[in-house]
């Protein structure tokens, strides 16, 4: 390794404490994950906004701030989903409308991370209106996986999972409606962080706070390291006086979990849905680890499992996907590939959506009830690793969808690798505002069963 690259490969957490100590210099480490940016993103395609010159004079700027003036994430250099508003770069939320749209606020975690001292270097891929699970637009073009550019990097956080996992970027801001976050993070061999339903603003994101859906979409954190995304967590979390659905709930203190005692739930199966053999070894090997830990393991079954996928797109699409359409009439995107997946879409009735809805609310009291004698759940993301793009199956995202419906925290960390050698993750739940457990559950996971090698292109840049 270069002794360029050597401040920027160090876990977000030292990375940040060296910055505010001063030990660290941010133009050094700025300049080293531009420099990886610049190597690895013409074959990845995940960074689609570039401000390099002017994070660099931020960073030196940063260098010159006194030592007791430091914020949190001082000096730290990061990537932004494209969906996510800032004022200083073009954001289009992946849809041809807002190619050239410049937003006159950033978003409320965009704000918060910069008044931490993190300094943006650009903006990552995003599917249209985030609304697929691979991460291909109209504005930007495709983004691939660097364990294998003929593979997916998931969506709709592909850039931003794909920019992590190549050693680019040291923290990323996703979002995630049906597994846009821990999906991704799972195809590329990153941490998600899917925080509770109602614990990070979505002012200023392209899917934001209205509507009856809204409950769906979390802002998250997404980096090499689980330990990360607490750190990030905490900049992120707390009400901004704008979304009017987010709780001043504390947050949990990482460090003050202990593995040993907890009781652990697990699944493989989600009928219809079978894992791959890889896939549940993964899930095996994070649950040895939590017993060797002194955890306790049992076997649960999601309740209604055929029913989720249908649920999930009834809650998001029951209008038959108006909602979408005046999106894309909002923005001027005359031309979208999700027109024509509305275009045969039927709306549901008043009567039909508001039985869908109670229907909903007897099985999340079901789920809560499976978790009452539980602390955490580990699972499968998906059915299998990254596919060919092109090949993905939205009906397996049933796995992540699930803690979507229930609101519940999900950290994905990787526990397996599959035969062709892509990351295979685990999701680890916990209770709502419990993201202290979750996270401490999977860093101990990580732990156990890590480090993983990263893709041979974060490795040859």
């Amino acid at each position: 390794m270069a002794s360029g690259d050597a401040p920027r490969a160090r876990p977000l957490r030292e990375l940040a404490a060296g910055l505010r100590r001063g030990d660290l210099s941010s133009e050094a480490v700025t300049g080293a994950c531009l420099d990886r940016i610049a190597a690895v993103n013409p074959r990845l395609n995940a960074v689609v906004q570039l401000r390099a010159e002017a994070a660099l004079a931020e960073a030196r700027a940063a260098d010159r701030v006194p030592l007791d003036r430091r914020g949190a994430l001082h000096g730290v250099p990061l990537t932004i989903k494209d969906s996510l508003d800032t004022t200083d770069l073009v954001t289009t939320g992946g849809t041809i409308g807002r190619a050239s749209f410049v937003p006159s606020e950033d978003a409320t975690v965009v704000k918060r991370l910069r008044a931490a001292g993190a300094i943006v270097m650009g903006k990552t891929n995003t599917p249209d209106l985030t609304l697929n699970y691979e991460t291909s637009n109209l504005v930007y073009g495709r983004t691939t996986n660097p364990y294998d550019l003929e593979r997916t990097s998931g969506g709709s956080s592909g850039g931003a999972a794909a920019i992590v996992a190549a050693g680019g970027s040291p923290l990323e801001i996703g979002s995630d409606t049906g597994g846009s976050i821990r999906l991704p993070a799972h195809f590329c061999g990153v941490a998600g962080l899917k925080p509770t339903a109602g614990r990070v603003p979505r002012t200023g994101h392209i899917i934001d706070f209205h509507g009856v859906s809204q409950f769906l979409t979390q802002i998250g954190p997404i980096a090499p390291r689980v330990d990360d995304l607490a750190l990030a967590l905490a900049v992120l979390a707390g009400p901004d006086g704008v979304d009017p659905h987010v709780v001043p709930m504390p947050l949990g203190d990482v460090p003050r979990v202990r593995v040993a005692g907890l009781r652990v739930g697990t699944f493989t199966s989600l009928p219809p849905l079978e894992p791959t053999r890889e896939t549940a070894a993964a899930v095996e090997s994070a649950l040895e680890a939590l017993r060797a830990g002194g955890g306790a393991v049992r076997r649960v079954e999601i309740p209604d499992s055929a029913r989720v996928f249908e649920t999930y797109m009834a809650v998001l699409f029951g209008d038959g996907g108006a909602a979408v359409a005046r999106a894309l009439e909002r923005w001027g995107s005359g031309e979208s590939p999700l027109r024509s997946r509305i275009a045969g879409m039927k709306a549901l009735s008043s009567a039909e959506l508001m039985a869908m809805y109670e229907r909903l609310d007897q099985w999340r009291s079901r789920m809560l009830a499976l978790l009452s004698g539980l602390d955490a759940l580990v699972c499968p993301v998906n059915v299998g690793p990254a596919p060919p793009h092109g090949t993905f199956d939205r009906a397996t995202a049933a796995y992540t969808q699930v803690f979507n419906l229930t609101g519940w925290p999900s950290t994905v960390v990787r526990a397996g690798t599959s035969p062709e050698g892509l990351p295979i993750g685990v999701q680890v739940v916990a209770h709502p505002w419990r993201e202290d457990i979750s996270l401490a559950v999977a860093s101990e996971i990580e732990s156990a069963l890590g480090p993983f090698p990263p893709p041979e292109l974060a490795r040859a840049g």
